[in-house]
């Protein structure tokens, strides 16, 4: 992945959250969970590190727009 740019974390209650998991599906729940709670930018795909295991998802939060329970 890409270092995470610093426009991403300007001020409090921004988040850059990288999910590392087995598979697809469960990347995608994790981010979906994130989605439902907070603002987030999401991510269409995953990514694979040659030679690391699983997939890797990164997604972008604004902790302060709580979406509610």
């Amino acid at each position: 992945m890409k270092p995470v740019s610093e426009v991403h974390v300007t001020e409090p209650g921004l988040a850059v959250v990288e999910v590392a998991a087995c598979d697809d599906e469960t990347a995608f729940a994790v981010q979906g969970w994130l989605a439902g709670r907070w603002a987030t930018a999401t991510a269409d795909t995953t990514s694979r590190a040659p030679g690391e295991p699983g997939v890797r998802l990164r997604c972008y939060l604004d902790v302060r727009q709580e979406l509610g329970s």
